[in-house]
């Protein structure tokens, strides 16, 4: 029992901290131990009720690549309850929505964040450059002024204009890459159907 929970322990980044008294544990280091009591015993399915709640940013990271790993590793299959979309997209192969008791929605989570007809542009400068460009050429653009551009509702020719105001603009290149949708969507009535039906208001 004591290899079987020293390996557990080792496996979910706590091998010297077992030592310590879980009240000088720090959050995170709490929410591990949680995970590792739940996994010592090599369950078939474990049940995670809001995972990364309350973890900071590096933590919560760490969290989601211990619950990918359970799952590749260890052949543990998880069911992650959280109402964080992003934690949804980077640990589940599978999802279930459900909304006043019913479920709205069900599918495999790249069903739901298929690329989209649009495009993401960053630049490093000459973004003003880069919009009047594209404008001339006919393409709208949407943005905050300080985040990436978005052209939406691409088609086949647009690519090569947005190559041209490149070069005409002389606006430096970060990144180019296609809109997806997010699971977020789904809240706002804008995933893809799905083949449960909405319930009724």
């Amino acid at each position: 029992a004591r290899t079987r929970a020293a390996d557990t322990l080792r496996h979910v980044g706590l091998d010297e901290e077992r030592y310590r008294s879980i009240g000088e544990y720090s959050t995170g280091m709490k929410q591990r131990v949680k995970l590792a009591q739940a996994i010592v015993h090599d369950p078939v399915f474990v049940f995670l009720d809001e995972p990364t709640g309350g973890l900071d940013p590096v933590g919560r990271e760490e969290m989601l690549d211990l619950i990918r790993r359970i799952g590749s590793e260890f052949g543990i299959s998880a069911l992650v309850s959280t109402h964080l979309m992003g934690d949804v997209e980077r640990t589940s192969d599978n999802i279930l929505v459900i909304q006043r008791g019913r479920v709205t929605h069900q599918g495999t989570v790249a069903s739901f964040t298929q690329e989209t007809q649009a495009m993401y542009i960053e630049v490093d400068d000459r973004r003003d450059e880069l919009v009047a460009a594209l404008t001339e050429r006919g393409l709208q653009t949407d943005g905050d002024g300080r985040g990436p551009l978005l052209v939406e509702d691409l088609k086949d020719e647009d690519f090569d204009i947005i190559r041209d105001a490149l070069v005409a603009s002389g606006a430096p290149l970060r990144r180019l890459a296609p809109g997806r949708d997010q699971l977020s969507d789904i809240f706002r009535g804008l995933a893809p159907g799905s083949d449960i039906e909405e319930p009724q208001q």
